[in-house]
């Protein structure tokens, strides 16, 4: 039976790490990054709302596709709202698909200073942009906001499993999602 799992969490706490072993040791795993899926579309700053909604919408077409072909589809993302939650939670059930949700969490200093680290070091495009919109949304307040929204997440879906995250603890953050995953 293929796996729906959406990896939740705070920005910079292994989301898309995860993700990448996860899909790397189960051939034909989706990884489905929707933030990388935004940036494949023209122009999408000059409406940062809608493409995040089309992506939305686009990645929600693409795991349809790939659960009903019998793969996981695994989903790195950070989800302050529980819609696009519920949304895939359906699409499992309706492929007939198990749906795991994970929530990475560290301590809310951590987590603000892991973000400051990884936007200092720059690895990824996707880093640069999600320190230049979190700046112009913000900056450190709007980033403690975020983490306060993901604890409410995870008291309002007592189902969602957390997976305590330690910064340059890869290994262990990995067998802990595996752990939740059963």
């Amino acid at each position: 039976m293929p796996r729906l799992i959406v990896l939740n969490g705070p920005p910079a706490c292994g989301k898309s790490t995860l993700a990448r072993r996860y899909a790397d040791d189960r051939p034909l795993t989706l990884n489905l990054d929707i933030d990388r899926v935004r940036g494949l579309l023209g122009a999408w700053q000059d409406d940062a709302a809608k493409a995040g909604r089309l992506a939305r919408d686009l990645a929600v077409s693409a795991a349809r596709t790939h659960l009903t072909a019998g793969h996981d589809v695994i989903v790195p993302q950070y989800l302050g709202r529980t819609d696009f939650l519920r949304r895939l939670e359906a699409l499992a059930e309706r492929t007939g698909a198990e749906f795991h949700e994970i929530v990475l969490l560290d301590t809310k200093e951590n987590a603000l200073r892991r973000f400051a680290d990884r936007t200092r070091a720059a690895a990824e495009p996707e880093h640069v942009e999600a320190a230049e919109t979190l700046r112009r949304s913000g900056g450190r307040d709007h980033l403690a906001e975020m983490y306060d929204r993901i604890v409410a997440v995870v008291a309002e879906r007592p189902r969602a499993k957390v997976v305590r995250t330690d910064a340059g603890q890869i290994s262990e953050a990995y067998q802990g999602l595996l752990a939740a995953l059963g």
